[in-house]
């Protein structure tokens, strides 16, 4: 470690210094790989286990190789005489490294390799492949025994003899793709289908019932899984045993790991690989940067106030532009019954809910083209349109929900929809009251003044103080409807104006008169003081004792603000009919209001739209997503909760902030972090659909990948460095192997013809996609003499003869020998 090694990723436990030798005019490299602790003799199927370990069973080894193309020596004579030539120096240095030298074509992966065991024992290795037309007999456990057997027994007719071998397996499973337009045909149609038929069919998608299928089709990012079975160390005296264990079920696998195959956009985070939410609100972050250029949509429209780049600029043709403004204000819509997501950080981000028809209209702006300013702009005023069309033919607005109130917690646009689809309803209101008529109110206009009318009950304890009879309160109007804009109209109006009654405006005055009014209808008799009594009790200053022996009528007096001269609200009261609710003028001029929130809308600013978009456009995005049913991983939802907060701190400086240049780059860092998140969610999903018979396990492979994937987040690409493979394997419980095999569905007879099956160890019909096999025998050793201040054996002490490592698939067939001989 002293001489500057290095680790060599991805193991964790292994290093490697590198050294150039050059000899004439070949220049050789030379690589020591170590570990810092010896690996256990039953370690090697572990992850963490280098190739060359694997194949040969060595802990350390020096490979020596030209610094060439290929790094491969072709030349037998002059691999010989380097593999010699090391060999012998590595002996004079009292050393016992094993050395390799690569021989013949890179695609053969072979090796020969030399070991100095002392003065009285050599190990040689040996590797090669067949790439191709491996011999059937090789395909199977008995023709592999006997290959090894042959490496010691003289004959074949010694085969028979009772010699045990040690043997280990591990079989790698690779789960078949699955396809989803197959399971749709069959489950839908009894016969075959027609050609046409077939083309006409929806292609069925592994998320389509997940709530980000309405906008994008995600590719799944968990491609199959892996299934590793082990076969801890047994000892064999026959061949014929090698067939029982070929046979063998993989539930008597010593252990079971599984690994999810991920996509590669799932580990490579290059610009464009992934397309979904974050990539699209990218693309509207870069159309906010744009909207400071013009002061009106309009000239985002006209051609000849845009560059002439035809990506940049890309507007759909009017057809798609018609398909998104009948989904937005289609009949099917109806009214939005949406429910805010449960969330603390929501009303800091100020967006308009997801069903809303604000909410909608900021999700198809995202696909509406490339998500352009000009796309935007166009797709904004046929919006407005729509809207106009509306309120002039009296129709309700699709999509807002059914209420009375305003949400002063969302966007100014949203609020200004919930006023006028208020107003819409309450036109039509006013439009079939004057059809009906008022027939029942033309008998009585003498008596009008003495019959109580809108009384909505008794106030306990309060009479009135001329005629002693029971306080009625009255029906009142709610107070008008304002959006947020028309609260700070009305603030600054009472700074500005407001005098010592609180009087600041007619608005004021109108809300005043009104209740006056219905006071009056309540309590025919009543005078200015009652009206004080119940309205303003603050303003009636009491003289009654304090034991509550008062008399009758009680004593007391206006306060000092109420008993001026000319005081205001003596003036409304005389001037105030007495009328009840159902008799007054609505407080909210419905068509006036309407007016102004179209006015509003056709006027709005580029940049007030877009910051209102973007806010939005985020939290809807997140709402959608989730929604997602990811089987609550824990570290999931605290990722959601993270990514809500970070929106919320990012957004909240975006509202009312005119500087566009230092908000971008925090917008844009946003993106990442979203993209990164939503990345993980869907794989969460992927995850639990697969293995939702075994929860435990589905938790423990998101968590894996869950710490893989963290280095990356909120970072950029540029400034880290992470691992570029996934390769973590969960181990299997006994009582998941029922859950993880039902991943290997038996195959359907449309499969079963195209591959012929040449290996065993059938898993539901199911050959290993890779079977790796230790064939070994030891031998006891007494009475040796060694050299090595170190020996490697001491007397009576078992010794590897011979190792065989067996690395076969069903089209090539590789394999890897040590044997120790005495020299």
């Amino acid at each position: 470690m002293q001489k500057g090694a290095e680790s060599v990723p991805p193991f964790e436990n292994l290093y490697m210094i590198k050294r150039e030798l050059k000899h004439g005019k070949r220049v050789y490299s030379m690589e020591y790989h170590f570990m810092k602790s010896a690996k256990s003799k039953n370690s090697y199927w572990d992850d963490d286990t280098h190739s060359m370990q694997l194949s040969f069973g060595v802990d350390e080894f020096l490979m020596i190789a030209p610094l060439s193309a290929n790094g491969v020596v072709l030349d037998d004579p002059e691999s010989t005489k380097l593999l010699s030539s090391v060999a012998i120096a590595l002996s004079n240095c009292g050393s016992n490294w094993p050395v390799f030298v690569p021989v013949h074509d890179p695609s053969r992966k072979a090796y020969i390799g030399i070991q100095n065991l002392g003065t009285v024992f050599t190990r040689r290795f040996e590797a090669d492949r067949i790439g191709s037309q491996v011999p059937i007999r090789l395909m199977h456990l008995e023709g592999l025994h006997e290959l090894f057997l042959s490496k010691f027994v003289l004959s074949s007719s010694d085969f028979p003899a009772r010699v045990k071998v040690h043997f280990s397996m591990k079989l790698t499973y690779r789960t078949p793709e699955y396809d989803y337009d197959n399971e749709t045909l069959d489950s839908e149609a009894t016969e075959p289908l027609t050609e046409n038929e077939v083309a006409s069919h929806p292609k069925k998608q592994w998320d389509d019932d997940c709530p980000w299928a309405e906008w994008y089709s995600a590719e799944d990012p968990v491609k199959g899984f892996e299934l590793t079975a082990i076969w801890g160390e047994r000892t064999f005296e026959e061949t014929l045993e090698m067939a029982e264990v070929e046979n063998a079920s993989s539930f008597d696998a010593d252990s079971w790991f599984l690994h999810p195959v991920v996509s590669q956009y799932m580990v490579d985070d290059s610009i464009g690989k992934f397309v979904g939410f974050a990539s699209q609100l990218h693309l509207l972050v870069n159309a906010y940067e744009s909207s400071a250029e013009a002061q009106f949509l309009e000239d985002f429209v006209a051609d000849t106030s845009v560059q002439d780049n035809s990506k940049s600029t890309t507007v759909p043709p009017p057809s798609v532009i018609d398909c998104v403004m009948k989904d937005l204000f289609s009949d099917e819509a109806g009214n939005s019954n949406y429910m805010e997501a449960e969330n603390k950080y929501t009303r800091a981000m100020r967006g308009a809910p997801a069903d809303s028809l604000f909410g909608q209209f900021c999700l198809h702006a995202l696909w509406f083209g490339n998500c352009n300013i000009r796309a935007i702009a166009v797709l904004w005023i046929d919006f407005v349109r729509e809207i106009r069309w509306c309120w002039e033919e009296s129709e309700r607005l699709p999509r807002m929900k059914s209420s009375s109130t305003i949400d002063l917690s969302s966007c100014l646009i949203h609020q200004k929809l919930q006023m006028l689809a208020i107003c819409i309803e309450r036109k039509n209101s006013l439009n079939r009251e004057k059809g009906a008529g008022h027939k029942d109110e033309t008998s009585t206009t003498t008596a009008v003044t003495k019959t109580r009318k809108g009384s909505a009950g008794v106030v306990p304890k309060m009479m009135l103080l001329n005629t002693f009879q029971e306080m009625h309160a009255p029906y009142t109007q709610d107070a008008p409807l304002m959006t947020e804009d028309m609260h700070e109209e009305r603030l600054h109006a009472a700074e500005a104006f407001g005098n010592a009654i609180g009087l600041s405006g007619q608005l004021e005055r109108d809300i005043l008169s009104s209740d006056m009014s219905a006071f009056k209808a309540a309590n025919p008799d009543a005078v200015f003081e009652d009206f004080i009594r119940w309205h303003s009790p603050g303003d009636w200053v009491s003289e009654d004792k304090a034991d509550g022996n008062s008399g009758w009528p009680p004593k007391g007096k206006l306060s000092q603000r109420m008993s001026e001269h000319g005081n205001v609200w003596r003036k409304i009261w005389n001037d105030a009919p007495p009328l009840p609710v159902s008799e007054q003028k609505s407080l909210l001029d419905p068509v006036r209001e309407g007016e102004k929130v179209l006015h509003y809308l056709e006027t709005l600013r580029p940049q007030q739209l877009l910051e209102q978009m973007v806010c939005t456009a985020f939290k809807s995005s997140a709402d959608i997503l989730n929604k997602t049913t990811y089987g609550g991983f824990k570290l999931m939802k605290t990722k959601m909760d993270q990514l809500y907060a970070t929106m919320a701190s990012t957004l909240k400086s975006l509202q009312g902030n005119s500087d566009i240049s230092d908000l971008a780059g925090d917008l844009k860092r946003l993106c990442q972090v979203f993209e990164h998140i939503e990345k993980l969610l869907i794989l969460a999903a992927s995850v639990y659909r697969k293995l939702i018979d075994a929860p435990r396990l589905a938790q423990a492979v998101f968590a894996d990948y869950f710490n893989y994937h963290l280095p990356k987040m909120g970072t950029t690409l540029e400034s880290i460095c992470y691992e570029k493979e996934f390769t973590t394997k969960e181990k299997v419980g006994m009582h998941e192997r029922d859950a993880v095999s039902n991943l290997f569905p038996p195959p359907t007879a449309n499969q079963s013809w195209r591959k012929v099956l040449s290996m065993g160890n059938l898993l539901n019909g199911h050959e290993p996609l890779q079977r790796e096999i230790i064939f070994s025998v030891q031998e006891r050793i007494s009475n040796g003499h060694y050299s090595s201040p170190t020996p490697l054996c001491t007397d009576d002490e078992q010794i590897q003869t011979h190792r065989m490592y067996i690395s076969g698939t069903s089209n090539d067939l590789w394999v890897a020998l040590s044997v120790t001989s005495w020299d």
